[in-house]
């Protein structure tokens, strides 16, 4: 019971160090999974036992017999589900060609490499090396994200990162689970005609199990035959029906059901989709704390031992510095990418979590089918995930200011709120060569300005989402534009620092219109107006305009023409060089205002005849 509650206990903690510390979780998760278990045996306890024995002589521990394995089949079952529940079709044509290369080209690569080099290094046989190389493909958003989070990056490298981690997640595991497969019906006769055969019933079962059940589920979801506090239960409880019932027909198959059952779901009409998704994370985060400080404590220093020679650096090296680069480059070939872009992707690709967990499942059982070599599988996957996670994390900062991908200055824009007129200035923002992205809880607003092309986000403002988006590195203004005072002055206060370094703003209120003196200084535009007034004039006069300013008195003038005029809104200078700065509600604060610059308003166009008479009186 100690030993049990231990290891939750310990893997919360390790959760939560990740979360404070800003590091991936499967670095705690790991250390502390072979302190209490080889290093423990080796060092630390007198009569050489673990601290936490998973399984001992076969018989004894905490999961005796098979259990281990039953468990962690299981937990990986889920975890998988999720992964596939993230992979949509959409996406993966939105993405850009260079991630779709990174995912296809860029993984054959590592797949036939990596394969290659343990092959002639280690000299394990070709199954065994491809079924290494196939664990290694997957990099992982739960290992990317934390060691992005804060190095400000241009959108471009930063969502390719993004986007080849959540994709090449599930697509890396479904080949490391087809390999396995293949290697498990081979059996020491070969691949025969039978062993073949045997392989096409997995893939046969798998496939219709996970399609079949998914739209089993899907259908029952949005029939309401379910009620709604059992969803998450009864999805749960089918993803594990479909992996059980999938291993009875064809032994090996309920991994490939639960990935395709998570695809099918992910990309259906699913009304329920989103809770789905959060209550399988929540769950994943559970099994994963549990699962890898039992798999790294599982792990014996004998096994550990096999790692201590110059071959393992020599793999390791050549994997980081040679096959991952050559992936890179060749997937960017002929991309907008610069060279120094391209020389950072290929430094960040630290291995996930689905690597280690399949590695451990997949090495223990070739391992008991007796096959040659499977000794070597848990630990060079183990050492490549927590070599690369531990060099990204020291390193990839300090990289990204030595090649020169290191944002000095964020100068990207984060807009609260997706109304018409929050999208008629993210537009024009965006248009300005600004990157642009705006947040709401209201799913119309984001779809319309997803399809006016502008970066959107439907997220909450009280959640976590935005916390762990890599995609705003770049971010360093911050506008709420909402209607609601209670949530402009929440984002002020909870994101200034995060997303408000330039600088941040938010619409005045109806109160401080009455009371000019209560004005802050964070207010946005004209000091009478505020959401209202800003939505009648975007209803009746859609438009942003610029108009060239003479002179600082000129500038003087157009802000009082505008403020007169109930048509017109002053949103923004723009300099000589093209540079945008908000017009705040204390107009003065704008300094060197003059010739060649621009008035970029919205509403009603202005009468230039009427500015030029005005000016000479």
């Amino acid at each position: 019971m100690l030993e049990l509650a231990g290891i939750i206990i310990l893997g919360i903690l390790a959760q939560w160090v990740a979360w404070k510390l800003k590091i991936p979780a499967i670095l705690p998760l790991i250390l502390i999974g072979l302190l209490v278990g080889p290093i423990a045996s080796e060092f630390l306890s007198e009569d050489g036992s673990k601290w936490i024995e998973p399984v001992w002589n076969g018989e004894k521990g905490l999961f005796p017999g098979e259990g281990l394995y039953y468990f962690v089949s299981l937990a990986i079952s889920i975890i998988l589900f999720e992964g596939g529940l993230t992979l949509k079709r959409s996406e993966i044509r939105n993405v850009g060609p260079v991630i779709t290369k990174l995912i296809t080209l860029g993984s054959a690569i590592t797949f036939f490499g990596a394969g290659a080099l343990a092959y002639f290094i280690f000299n394990l046989s070709w199954e065994l090396s491809l079924l290494f190389s196939a664990l290694i493909i997957v990099t992982g958003p739960t290992v990317i994200t934390p060691i992005l989070r804060n190095i400000p990056l241009k959108k471009d490298i930063s969502t390719v990162l993004k986007w080849e981690g959540i994709l090449i997640d599930p697509i890396g595991a479904l080949v490391a689970v087809l390999v396995f497969e293949f290697i498990s019906v081979g059996g020491d006769s070969g691949f025969t005609k039978t062993a073949l055969i045997e392989f096409g019933k997995i893939l046969l079962f798998g496939t219709t199990f996970g399609f079949t059940f998914a739209h089993a589920l899907a259908f029952a979801v949005n029939k309401k035959l379910i009620p709604h506090y059992l969803l998450n239960v009864v999805s749960l409880s089918t993803v594990l029906l479909v992996f059980v019932e999938s291993e009875i027909f064809a032994h090996e198959s309920g991994l490939l059901a639960v990935v395709v059952m998570g695809m099918v779901l992910g990309n259906g009409k699913l009304e329920s989709i989103k809770e789905l998704l959060y209550f399988k994370e929540s769950l994943s985060v559970l099994l994963i704390s549990i699962l890898f400080i039992l798999l790294a404590a599982n792990i014996n220093i004998e096994d550990m031992r096999l790692l201590y020679t110059w071959k393992t650096a020599a793999l390791f090296g050549l994997v980081v510095f040679l096959i991952r680069p050559l992936a890179v480059f060749a997937s960017t070939q002929g991309s907008k990418l610069k060279f120094n872009e391209k020389l950072f992707i290929s430094w960040v690709g630290p291995r996930g979590i689905v690597a280690a967990g399949i590695a451990s499942l997949f090495g223990s059982k070739l391992i008991k089918q007796g096959v040659n070599g499977a000794e070597y599988i848990t630990p060079l996957v183990f050492m490549i995930v927590l070599g690369t996670v531990l060099l990204n994390a020291t390193t990839a900062r300090f990289f990204a200011k030595i090649v020169g991908v290191f944002l000095k200055r964020s100068e990207g824009i984060l807009i609260v709120g997706a109304s018409p007129f929050a999208r008629l200035i993210g537009d024009y923002l965006e248009n300005n060569g600004r990157h642009v992205v705006l947040i709401d809880s209201n799913q119309t607003n984001i779809q319309i300005a997803q399809e006016q092309g502008l970066d959107a986000i439907n997220t909450d403002i009280y959640s976590e989402e935005l916390n762990n988006n890599i995609e705003l590195s770049d971010v360093g203004f911050l506008m709420a534009l909402t209607g609601s005072k209670d949530i402009n002055n929440y984002a002020i206060n909870r994101f200034r620092d995060q997303f408000g370094e330039s600088g941040y703003f938010r619409l005045i209120t109806s109160d401080e219109i009455d009371d000019p003196d209560s004005i802050p200084k964070e207010a946005l535009f004209s000091p009478t107006d505020d959401f209202s007034s800003l939505t009648e004039v975007s209803r009746k006069f859609p438009e942003i305009h610029e108009t060239d300013i003479n002179s600082r008195a000129h500038y003087e003038e157009l802000i009082e023409i505008t403020k007169a005029q109930e048509d017109m809104i002053p949103l923004l200078v723009k300099d000589k060089k093209g540079i945008l700065e908000v017009i705040s509600s204390h107009n003065k604060a704008i300094e060197n205002v003059g010739e060649g610059y621009k008035f970029v308003y919205l509403g009603k166009s202005i009468d230039s005849k009427t500015v030029a008479a005005k000016a000479k009186k």
